[in-house]
């Protein structure tokens, strides 16, 4: 019996936490899927492909001229890439191939990024769309072409700010009025119609190049600019630069989402002859093309 009171003790405490429980059951239960619906769907990808083998040999032939003129032990070299660092592959890979040939050099990277949003409100696609709009702002494409969503100042997934257009007056990257990026894309008018700082050649901008980025009147547009029909989103963009002080070279970005994955292709050509430039039809259109086979083989 001297025991009697704290047995009393326990079981009104027993009972308090009972009733408290059930009282946040009740409060729970009164709004159904509160917690549901606060959980962002998980993205349509879990894994990624494995990077140098997303492209097939016979493709490979067709980027990298001259390959198919090498030994086979060569080619299959060539063929197997060079895969990129990751610390992650489950979030990103990439490759590289490179080949040389008498009348120039052309090299191909591939990357692969699983995005993840670990914000259970935000899902993983619409993670991914904040991380492709960065980037094309990033990539600082003519102001004048419809559809871009280039925003002056945003950071890239990096963290870098982005570049800004120069028909907008503003400083690409390097902090100069026409420093860094901008200073490279001399092969391609603008959108107010002027081109870069004179590289010594003509530019090329194709025979039919449309200077306005609008397509009208037929003419063909070179210029980086956002694709349709690539993906959720896709961009192209187009650089020439030069190596050292002779050779020139043309890398051909196109980089699009498909869900929670972000593409990103480079293609590169330098020629032997400081006086030719690359073809820019040629690189985009072939760039264009791997796009669509690497969409392809995520419907696959």
């Amino acid at each position: 019996m001297a025991y009697a009171p704290g047995a009393v003790l326990i079981a009104a405490l027993a009972v308090g936490c009972s009733s408290g429980t059930g009282t946040g059951d009740s409060a729970t239960d009164s709004k159904p899927g509160a917690v549901a619906s606060s959980t962002a769907p998980p993205g349509k990808y879990r894994t990624l492909p494995e990077a140098c083998r997303s492209i097939s040999p016979a493709t490979l032939k067709d980027l990298l001229p001259g390959s198919a003129e090498l030994p086979e032990a060569q080619q299959e070299k060539v063929f197997d890439g060079s895969p990129a660092v990751t610390y992650d592959t489950d979030r990103r890979v990439g490759c590289r191939w490179k080949t040389e040939a008498p009348d120039g050099a052309h090299s191909l990277f591939v990357d692969f990024e699983r995005v993840v949003s670990y914000d259970p409100s935000v899902s993983d696609d619409d993670r991914a769309r904040e991380v492709y709009a960065k980037k094309e702002a990033a990539a600082d494409l003519p102001s004048a072409l419809p559809g871009s969503s280039t925003d002056s100042d945003t950071p890239d997934a990096s963290g870098s700010p982005s570049t800004t257009a120069t028909a907008s007056g503003k400083p690409g990257k390097g902090g100069g009025k026409d420093g860094g990026k901008a200073a490279g894309k001399s092969s391609y008018p603008d959108a107010g119609g002027k081109t870069g700082p004179d590289t010594g050649e003509s530019p090329d901008t194709g025979d039919s190049a449309d200077t306005g980025g609008s397509g009208d009147g037929g003419a063909e547009n070179l210029q980086p600019r956002v694709l349709d029909s690539l993906g959720d989103s896709a961009f192209l963009d187009d650089l020439l630069t030069r190596a050292g002080s002779t050779a020139q070279h043309r890398t051909v970005s196109v980089v699009f989402r498909t869900s929670n994955v972000i593409v990103t292709i480079q293609y590169t050509a330098q020629p032997s002859l400081s006086t030719e430039i690359p073809d820019s039809k040629e690189l985009q259109e072939k760039a264009q093309a791997l796009g669509r086979k690497l969409v392809d083989s995520f419907s696959e």
